[in-house]
């Protein structure tokens, strides 16, 4: 009973950083069409700027600050500089992202070489909190959990309550269309990989705060948004918040009961996903 309630939790916080990373997929994606490769790339340069900037000032939440900023500008120049130009040529973009995933590993692999880096959050938000059963538990992940779920909050109002997140809903629905109504497409698409790409700094900031982050690991939270927005559903945030749960309970449970196994878990349950509702969980069908 305790080691499946830890596992749940564990679970649980992992899922929450999956959403953050991987709804910043979700919405390129689903507006833009664009499979942003390197996002697993932007996932790990924020966690390293943070580190850099609260190292140098001390202060976490700088770290943080300067993790999502510097990401979400690093976006904003990919998108207005590269990947706009080859606008509806998927190939094209994604070898662009692919290159440029290479590139930023390179550079940050010169730069920092192979070492695994953690730094701390305030003393505010880290600790051990007693639980029921299980007992210490890090005040940290249990953070991470309610940060998704501000996140996720913050996103839905902005999709739904505003004209900025009509224009959203509708580019995911027909581009063509929202252009022909004379909305600037490419400054949306701009702003929204911005949005997309600082939401991924921020997640690596507290990962690396409640896990490490070391080079390579780009790869593993782009396989991991990935999987899902397909568990998902394109452009749905109720769908990448499921798609999330699921992927994480799999994950850290499967790794409590059956750790040679649990690496084909969520491929498994991205699988039967495919076969029964191609479009996702939550995602329409087109």
């Amino acid at each position: 009973m305790k080691l499946f309630i830890l596992a749940s939790l564990n679970g649980i916080t992992v899922a929450a950083l999956y959403f953050i990373v991987a709804i910043g997929f979700t919405l390129i994606f689903g507006l833009m069409r664009v499979i942003n490769l390197a996002h697993g790339s932007l996932y790990i340069l924020g966690a390293y700027v943070g580190h850099d900037v609260a190292t140098a000032t001390g202060s976490w939440y700088l770290g943080l600050a300067a993790g999502g900023a510097s990401v979400a500008l690093a976006g904003i120049l990919i998108q207005s500089t590269l990947l706009d130009r080859i606008q509806g040529q998927e190939m094209r973009q994604s070898l662009v992202a692919i290159g440029l995933s290479i590139v930023i590993a390179d550079l940050l692999l010169a730069r920092y070489g192979g070492l695994t880096y953690q730094f701390y959050p305030p003393e505010l938000i880290s600790g051990s909190l007693r639980l029921p059963i299980i007992g210490g538990y890090p005040v940290f992940r249990l953070v991470v959990v309610a940060a998704a779920v501000l996140v996720g909050i913050g996103l839905w109002l902005i999709v739904h309550r505003t004209r900025f997140g009509i224009i959203i809903r509708a580019g995911v629905d027909d581009r063509s269309m929202l252009a022909a109504l004379g909305v600037n497409v490419p400054l949306v698409s701009v702003l929204v990989f911005g949005l997309g790409a600082g939401l991924a700094g921020l997640a690596g900031v507290v990962g690396a705060s409640a896990l490490s982050v070391s080079p390579g690991e780009d790869a593993r939270y782009l396989l991991s948004s990935l999987v899902v927005v397909i568990v998902g559903g394109m452009g749905s945030l109720a769908g990448t918040a499921i798609g999330a749960l699921l992927i994480g309970l799999a994950e850290q449970i499967g790794l409590a009961y059956f750790p040679t196994y649990s690496v084909i878990v969520s491929f498994v349950i991205m699988a039967m996903v495919l076969a029964l509702r191609p479009q996702g969980l939550m995602g329409k069908r087109r």
